[in-house]
Parts: C-alpha cells; structure tokens; sequence
C-alpha cells in the first residue's frame, strides 16, 4: 500500500470536500498506526528492560555464592585421637541383622571421637597463638567439617596415621567477612567475628591458605541449621525432581487422555458441558487451595507421609490437570478437519483416525503444553508449605516416600534466615538453580516440538 505524504498530496485548495476529508481520515490513521507501532515498540523494550534487571540482579547477587572461602589443612589423623577398634567385616557364617548391628556399633565408637581436634591441631600451626584462644580457633572451620572427616574414617580406615591435605569450608561469617559483606569499620562489639579471628582470617588469606573455591557443597549437602556454611540444594533439589517425575506420569498421561476424550469421543450433552466448565474453572482456582485439599485428603484420610514428594507429586498433579487438559483440546481444535475427513474416506476407524493421523500432528503442541504445565509446578510453593515441606530435612531422599524439601519452598527458608549477608547470595543462587531447572524443560519442549513439527 503506498503510504499518503504531504508531498503526494495536491493543494487543498483544488480538491473537492470529499476527497479532503478522505485525506485527512487517512493522515489520522496513518498517525494512529505510527503511535501504535511506537507504543508497541516501547512495551517490547521496558519488558525487556524489566526482564534484563531483574535478571542481573539475580545473577549479580547469585553468582558469587557458587564460590566460597575453604582453608586448606594438612590433617593429621591422629592413632591417639582416634582410638577405635577395627571395622568389623562380616563372616561368611554371620546373619545379616548380626553384623549390622555390630556395624552400628562400630558406627556409634567413630561417632564419640573428637575430630574438632583433628582440625584445631592442624590450625595451631598456622596460627601460633591460636592456641591461647582455643574457641577462636575452633570457628574458623565450620562445625560440619567434622562429620567430612568422620564419614572419609568410616569409608576409608586405613587413612588413620595418615596425613591428608583437606579444603575445609570456613564459619559463614568468615565467608561473608572475606567477601566485603560486613562493614569493617563497625566496632569490635559489632562484628561478628573477634578480633583475633579477623586478624587470622586477612592473614591466612593474604598468604593464600584461605582462598574462595567452587563450592560442591552447594549442590552435595542438604540443608543445615547447626553449619550454615555446609548447607546445600541437594536435598531441595531431589525432591523437586522426584515431584516432577509424579507429574509428568500421572498428570501428564491422564490429561492428555481426557483431552482426547473430550474433544474426539465426548457426546455433546449437559454432562460434558458441566465437565468442560468445571475444567476451566479448576484451572482458575488458586494453588493453596490444592494444598488443603492434599493436606486433609492425601494426609488426612489416606495417611500418606507428611513432607513426601510423593504428596507433593501427586497435589501438583491435581493443579497441572486442568492446565494440560486445556492446552491438549486447544491443540486438536487446530487440526484441520480435513485430517479427519480424508482418514475415515480411505476406510479408517474413528479411533484410528485419531490415534494415527490427528495425534502425531498433535504431539508438538501437546508436549508444549504439558511441559510449561510441569515447569509451571517446578515453581509453586504454596501447596507445598501447606503439606509440610518447609519442615526442616537434613537429609537428600533416596525415594518419593522418604521426606524432603522442594527448591521454591527452601528458597522460601532461606531469604527468612537471620544471618541474610550470608544467605542473601544463597537465596538468589538457589533462584538460579530453579531457573536453569525451568529452562531445561523448557528447552525440552523446544527440542520436542521441532523434532515432531509435521505441517499439513
């Protein structure tokens, strides 16, 4: 279409009324139009703007979390100190409920030895005067480095007598201290750390014994109360995965079963229009109100584990249901009838037509839709306080069954921790970690929809 300028336009004064007020209704919109793009344009860019800031400010406050502050000690396992008996091997004669017990015994005798002196021993040779302040000394490490060097003497009892050169985590304080996230001018009665550990901490640093390592913690360790410094996404991450797995076999499956049912096989009756409304309807319903119902229903009456991914799973299944079953019906309506027509016309069934011919057309939105419906559940946390996952879990699950956290609700615990110039960076970095978790399905999707992209 050419577009109308003023040059284009001959003087007014030899046009007739009509033709003026031609002109001048398509200057109008023409005006329209160009404010329009414009408007548009800008919403483009502050959505980008928005997008890009709070990103970097993720990124910026996550990222110096997956580094933290480790010493590195030449642990001495001392006979002396760690006077216990030799690990028991089972005989060839013994039961199994016997020599676990003699193994739970040998277990509790590692437990009762003091590593804490393992690691100050080693300190007093860095720190000459450490040893007139013991409990000074003792901070520099975090109190969870003991059960390290407890779980390598179970593993590994021939490492007694040895000597190993170890990387040992550092107090949070002091991570945070060496990071510039405590204002060093403040006075003594103020700093979290005394002042013979500030002075250690800058002198271990300054000759490289105290350096900021790629923290494994991060991702190894479940979370933790009595080591701040240990604590980790392991067990939040595991059991977000092991929900996702309930969601992507249970609800998956049966919404994109009753989307089928519904939009190909359904008779057009009262009872299927109060279905399809009551569809829609639950999808609109808010996701703590699915919590209530796993916690009186899943809990209440069926007595399943309370804080189990598998509750977990199965009240985020209920959530996703209608999402799916939504999107699925959306994607067989774009199926050109003609599809069908053509298959039952070379002599297929009705079921065949569909399951051959309006299917594998399907399959790219349908997998679009249920996984942003999964990643769509990675990031709820309401239903999940609701049926106890913000308990506190010391421990990775090793099954759907067995308690744990999810990564929303121990972002959830983290920013609400009292030391928060420690675990501001850890809140944002555990952020990071369900982000690249959602765009992993994400991309899922992407790479599903084009490998079975089939145009008609």
């Amino acid at each position: 279409m050419k577009i109308i300028t003023d040059k284009s336009i001959p003087h007014t004064a030899t046009l007739s009324l009509v033709q003026q007020k031609v002109i001048a209704s398509l200057r109008h919109r023409q005006r329209k139009e160009t404010w329009f793009r414009r408007l548009g344009y800008s919403a483009v860019l502050i959505s980008l703007a928005l997008v890009a800031i709070l990103f970097a400010n993720i990124f910026s406050k996550g990222l110096p979390a997956f580094w933290q502050s480790a010493i590195t000690l030449d642990i001495y396992f001392d006979p002396q100190i760690i006077a216990i008996s030799a690990k028991p091997e089972r005989r060839a004669d013994e039961l199994t409920a016997d020599y676990q017990q003699r193994f739970l015994a040998w277990q509790t005798e590692v437990g009762f030895i003091n590593f804490n002196r393992l690691i100050t021993d080693s300190l007093q040779k860095l720190v000459p005067d450490g040893t007139k302040h013991k409990r000074d000394l003792a901070r520099l490490v975090t109190s969870g480095e003991r059960f390290a060097l407890r779980d390598m003497v179970v593993a590994e009892p021939s490492i007694i007598g040895q000597t190993r050169r170890l990387n040992l985590l550092t107090d949070a304080n002091i991570d945070v201290w060496l990071k510039g996230n405590i204002d060093r001018s403040l006075p003594d009665e103020q700093q979290q750390l005394s002042a013979n550990m500030r002075d250690w901490v800058d002198a271990l640093a300054a000759n490289g014994v105290i350096k900021n390592r790629f923290s494994l913690a991060l991702f190894m360790n479940a979370d933790s109360r009595s080591s701040l410094a240990s604590a980790g996404l392991a067990g939040a991450f595991m059991g977000s995965f092991y929900m996702m797995l309930v969601v992507i076999f249970l609800a998956v499956p049966m919404a994109v079963g009753a989307a089928i049912y519904l939009e190909e096989f359904a008779p057009r009756n009262k009872l299927t229009d109060l279905v399809e409304v009551n569809i829609n309807n639950l999808a609109a319903v808010p996701s703590i109100v699915f919590g209530l119902l796993g916690a009186s229903v899943l809990i209440g009456w069926f007595n399943l584990p309370m804080s189990a991914p598998i509750v977990g799973g199965l009240v985020l299944s209920l959530m996703t249901l209608p999402t799916v079953i939504i999107a699925t019906r959306s994607t067989l309506k774009a199926i050109p009838p003609s599809i069908r027509q053509a298959a039952l016309g070379l002599g297929a069934s009705k079921m065949q037509s569909i399951f051959h011919h309006v299917l594998p057309l399907a399959i790219p939105g349908i997998l679009t839709g249920a996984i942003l419906g999964v990643a769509q559940a990675l990031g709820e946390t309401a239903p999940l306080l609701l049926i106890g996952m913000k308990s506190f879990v010391a421990s990775v699950p090793a099954s759907p069954l067995e308690q744990a956290s999810a990564l929303p609700v121990q972002i959830y615990l983290w920013q609400g921790n009292e030391l928060r110039n420690f675990f501001e960076a850890r809140t944002s970095a555990a952020i990071i970690v369900l982000l690249m978790m959602m765009l992993s399905l994400n991309g899922v999707a992407i790479w599903l929809r084009r490998k079975y992209q089939r145009h008609w």
